[in-house]
């Protein structure tokens, strides 16, 4: 290149790369929208033209630039420089995304305005390039063939060509109607909505059951009797059992707890209990006698009684009961709602695609119909295409004689070319097993020369390696037995250790019990007084139970009985 060609490539690679970001948006954007099918790999020559537009036009001038673009491919520049002086791409989208990088202001007067003012004369190159396209035609070189002579024969009189039969224009497949599931509830909804009333009422019935058979536990069969013993008399509350028991249930469980020990007449037998057992039922009686003392400090410190307090917490809790309940209520109603809404929803839904469905048909119905008419149309390419290859065909025979020949040629190259190869290789192979036997005899005469197999070892010698603490073999037996014997004395004084150790934990058992039965004597005797004083202070029987508790009840089995009959009409 000259200096004037090499300063103009110089300044045209460095515009590119300072102004590389504005100029890859648009090249971007011609790839998505009118170039889709170009490849690539052009892309840089697409950002060099769009540089000179943008940049080198007002330099350079039109007709430089023109010789640029006429140089290059026709079709390929007519497309590209159509979209890039294209009135709405330049004032709407590409201003807005160069105002991005740069000023907006300075975008409109330095690169906006200019192609504008130039677009009327690149238009008309645009023109040109579109009439150079649609007047080329491509011109095929006929190939140099042997012209043969006819033969003298008789001329055959020309036969009718039998004309092909038409196309059968394509018939639409019949399409499949809408299964009638498409617009009816699934059969899973109604399933879960079966089994969801089967789990409540079950619910149901088991609640009554429960409410009903509340206190079965504290009757035992006949049979059961001899082999279920209390606790040597010992009667405990129903708080101890139950740590959340109301205080009007309370009342009931020691009231059968009572009567049940004195069916029995059963006093202080003895039961056999395992070591935990006696360790758990000794803490109960610590932890309760630790309680008694406490309150007793408390009652001489003037400590007042907790009723009010209790009464207060119970009506509190009652409180937040209902409000729990009130939100769970509001909560399930407004799951019923939301489910109405979505049922109406999905109505919607199944209209609108019913509507979309419609349309949808319309449409491939104008579709099939244009797809026949292009297909009659490739029908009739196709025809003319075949006419001009069977005349093509006519000139074959020449050409595969003169392939032949070329195959022979290639032939007798590749074998002369793998005989060679094949010679070096066994030289190559020859002088391999040569070496190998050389090898093989030097190390049969190493083999062959004699040598001392065997070793005389002393076991009262060390190895002599230089290590800290080496010892004999007959050392290291000695210090073996010595270990071992220290290893059994130890296990021995462990045994007696854990002996004595046994023992007094027995003891400590034993002590256990002493004060265990000492505790459960005195908690009969304390029962069997409170007992006494409960019967000669109410020898009328127990209140009824809670109005609200009957009225519930009456009211489930009015609900029971009602649902049943229903179930029966059903």
């Amino acid at each position: 290149l000259n200096v004037t060609e090499e300063k103009f490539v110089l300044d045209t690679l460095a515009g590119c790369t300072e102004y590389k970001s504005i100029l890859d948006v648009v090249v971007n954007a011609f790839y998505v929208q009118d170039g889709r099918y170009c490849p690539i790999s052009e892309h840089n020559l697409y950002i060099v033209i769009c540089y000179l537009a943008t940049f080198q036009l007002e330099e350079m001038g039109l007709q430089h630039f023109s010789r640029i673009v006429k140089s290059l491919d026709t079709a390929k520049m007519q497309k590209f420089l159509r979209f890039l002086f294209k009135k709405k791409n330049l004032n709407t989208w590409i201003k807005d995304e160069w105002s991005h990088f740069y000023d907006s202001v300075y975008v409109k007067e330095n690169w906006i305005d200019p192609l504008l003012r130039w677009q009327p004369k690149v238009q008309q190159l645009i023109e040109k390039l579109t009439d150079k396209l649609s007047n080329c035609t491509t011109t095929v070189k006929p190939s140099r063939v042997t012209q043969p002579k006819e033969f003298n024969l008789t001329v055959p009189k020309p036969r009718a060509i039998p004309l092909p039969p038409p196309a059968p224009l394509p018939v639409l497949a019949k399409s499949k109607p809408a299964p009638p599931s498409t617009y009816k509830p699934p059969k899973e909804r109604k399933q879960l909505e079966e089994i969801k009333t089967k789990n409540i009422q079950k619910a149901k019935d088991l609640l009554l059951k429960a409410n009903t058979n509340l206190f079965r536990c504290a009757t035992i069969k006949p049979e059961k009797r001899e082999n279920t013993l209390p606790v040597q008399g010992t009667i405990l509350t129903g708080r101890e059992i139950y740590p959340f028991l109301p205080q009007y249930l309370e009342v009931v469980w020691e009231s059968v707890l009572t009567q049940y020990f004195e069916e029995l007449q059963i006093d202080n037998i003895p039961i056999k209990l395992n070591t935990a057992a006696i360790l758990r039922e000794d803490a109960l009686y610590q932890r309760k006698l630790e309680e008694e003392l406490k309150r007793i400090e408390n009652l001489q410190e003037g400590a007042g009684d907790p009723s009010e307090f209790l009464k207060w917490q119970k009506q509190m809790r009652e409180k937040d009961l209902e409000e729990q309940l009130a939100e769970i209520e509001c909560r399930r109603l407004q799951g019923k709602l939301s489910y109405e809404e979505a049922v109406l929803a999905r109505q919607n839904v199944i209209q609108e695609n019913k509507k979309k469905a419609d349309l949808l048909r319309e449409e491939k119905a104008e579709l099939m119909h244009l797809y026949a008419e292009k297909h009659q149309q490739e029908q009739k390419e196709m025809k003319e295409l075949v006419a001009q290859v069977m005349e093509g065909h006519k000139n074959v025979k020449q050409v595969k004689a003169k392939i032949q020949e070329y195959k022979k040629q290639i032939v007798q190259q590749v074998c002369e070319e793998s005989g060679e190869l094949l010679r070096q290789a066994l030289e190559e192979e020859e002088d391999e097993y040569r070496k190998r036997y050389e090898l093989i005899q030097q190390i049969r005469a190493i083999e062959s020369t004699p040598s001392i197999r065997y070793k005389f070892v002393d076991l009262t010698e060390t190895g002599g390696h230089g290590l800290f603490g080496e010892m004999s073999v007959v050392e290291l037996h000695e210090r073996l037995a010595l270990l071992k014997e220290a290893q059994k004395a130890a296990e021995e004084e462990k045994r007696d250790q854990i002996i004595h150790e046994k023992q007094a934990k027995e003891q400590l058992i034993l002590d256990k019990l002493d004060q265990i039965s000492q505790f459960r004597a005195e908690l009969g005797r304390a029962a069997a007084l409170k007992q006494e004083e409960k019967k000669t202070s109410q020898p009328g029987e127990r209140p009824m139970k809670d109005e609200r508790i009957l009225n519930l009840q009456k009211k489930i089995v009015e609900k029971t009985m009602e649902r049943k009959k229903q179930a029966g009409f059903l």
